[in-house]
């Protein structure tokens, strides 16, 4: 049997033993740690702890043993407890098995041993358990070839995948998670049976898949995940409004791209260069608003007239549906696809001061994200097109630059507030302060007067003249 005790390095783990050894409980780390600790992974934060006998008398045992006597979390109805020790968390439980009824992910539990245990964990990889007590200290369990799949990059059940994966659901959007940040396979018994359980995934809640589907997006490499969700047929009871994206069609010899799979390509490229999961989540649903809008005519082939709009209007559905947060994130997402055509639009024409000015002012603090966001939206394979939209970009970014230096644009406030203009005309409120407030932004915006105050006086007092006001 191999022995692993050079995982046991933190303090805490004798601690563990200790406090075992005291209460004679058979005591074991097992799950992610060992895991994460055989792939040579991060290991620093969390630390699953399961007792054959009372997860909670256990932790606070060891609670009593560590300094400080830290708190103890017990959460009686799962029949666990958690406490931290120093900026790692650990949480402690009782060997169970588990049974499961057709419609609830939520199990039957009853006190069990730790091959009950292990025979309820998801996948081999998470059912690797290291001894804690003394006398077997550092002895590793592995009965369902854990160190194996690990060694060839597998994802496979301990039992019959149809068991796992219909017992929860969830499960299945794991293995994908897994498979996707680890760069793993999925067995192939595995993935058929992801497909014929796919239907199942209705059982789970939309905060527990949104939290799968965020480590997935920020896996390295997420259209792994995407693709794979996708063959295994969750994809449509998730986002069906990537699944629409999918399929060419061909019109009189006219074919538009699959914009499934370029939407999938502009995922991987922003990833090399953000870890911000809502600029990923603008990258992933940055063409939704292509299949609604979908239409071919003789003149032009095929067209997707107002896209961004249409596809920013299907953000705050998709969110909603999927009980994600309606705050400035939804925004944020909204307006990165609103606006994603926008500086390929200035990048393709002459770029001119007044089209990157509004572009500045339109995005304001995200204009970054937005540059970030179009860069990566070129997906061309050919080397010469490849070159001059990245060419033309700079060129952009140079513009906002030099605009953003002489201007002040972004988030700007016109220099001549409200209040001076009805102060000047002796106004009540009313549409008069709107039409000549609108017109100073625009006379800045392009470029007819610089953004200063002085200019921006005389152009008021122009405007208000021309519109039939009298200076008081």
């Amino acid at each position: 049997m191999p022995n692993y005790q050079n995982a046991l390095s933190q303090p805490i783990f004798k601690t563990i033993s200790q406090a075992a050894d005291a209460l004679g409980v058979e005591t074991y780390v097992i799950g992610g740690f060992v895991r994460d600790y055989i792939l040579k992974r991060d290991t620093s934060k969390d630390i699953d702890v399961v007792a054959v006998g009372s997860g909670i008398t256990l932790a606070r045992k060891v609670s009593q043993l560590l300094p400080n006597t830290p708190k103890v979390q017990v959460f009686k109805t799962y029949g666990t407890a958690m406490l931290k020790s120093g900026q790692t968390e650990v949480e402690f439980v009782g060997a169970r098995k588990e049974s499961y009824t057709k419609d609830s992910r939520n199990p039957i539990v009853e006190d069990g041993s730790l091959q009950d245990d292990q025979n309820r964990r998801d996948f081999t990889i998470n059912a690797l358990a290291i001894r804690l007590n003394d006398a077997q200290y550092g002895d590793l369990i592995d009965p369902f070839g854990g160190i194996e799949d690990l060694e060839k990059g597998i994802i496979r059940t301990p039992l019959d995948p149809d068991i796992t994966y219909s017992d929860d659901p969830l499960r299945m959007m794991r293995g994908i998670r897994f498979a996707t940040q680890l760069n793993f396979t999925i067995e192939k018994e595995s993935l058929a049976s992801i497909k014929r359980n796919a239907d199942r995934i209705k059982i789970i809640t939309k905060e527990r898949i949104v939290v799968e589907l965020h480590k997935i997006l920020l896996s390295p490499i997420p259209s792994k995940g995407f693709l794979l969700l996708e063959k295994t047929g969750l994809l449509p009871y998730i986002l069906p409004e990537l699944v629409a994206l999918k399929g060419i069609d061909e019109v009189e010899g006219q074919k538009h791209k699959d914009n499934f799979y370029h939407t999938l390509e502009v995922v991987d490229n922003i990833s090399q260069y953000t870890n911000d999961v809502w600029l990923r989540w603008a990258a992933l649903l940055h063409d939704i608003g292509k299949a609604p809008t979908k239409k071919f005519s003789k003149k032009v082939g095929w067209t997707f007239h107002g896209h961004e709009f249409v596809g920013s209007k299907m953000v705050y559905k998709l969110f909603k549906r999927l009980k994600m947060p309606l705050n400035d994130k939804m925004k944020f997402v909204q307006k990165m696809v609103l606006m994603s055509s926008r500086p390929i639009v200035i990048s393709e024409d002459h770029v001119t001061d007044s089209a990157v000015r509004r572009l500045v002012f339109d995005a304001g603090d995200n204009i970054e994200d937005l540059m970030t966001l179009c860069e990566a939206d070129i997906t061309t394979k050919n080397p010469r097109r490849f070159k001059k939209y990245h060419n033309n970009f700079k060129v952009v970014r140079s513009k906002i630059k030099e605009v953003e230096e002489r201007d002040h644009i972004r988030n700007f406030q016109p220099p001549v507030s409200g209040e001076e203009i009805m102060k000047t005309f002796g106004l009540q409120p009313g549409r008069e302060i709107g039409i000549i407030k609108e017109a100073i932004k625009e006379a800045i915006l392009e470029g007819v007067i610089p953004n200063e105050y002085d200019a921006a006086h005389a152009f008021m007092i122009e405007k208000g003249k021309e519109i039939g006001l009298q200076l008081k």
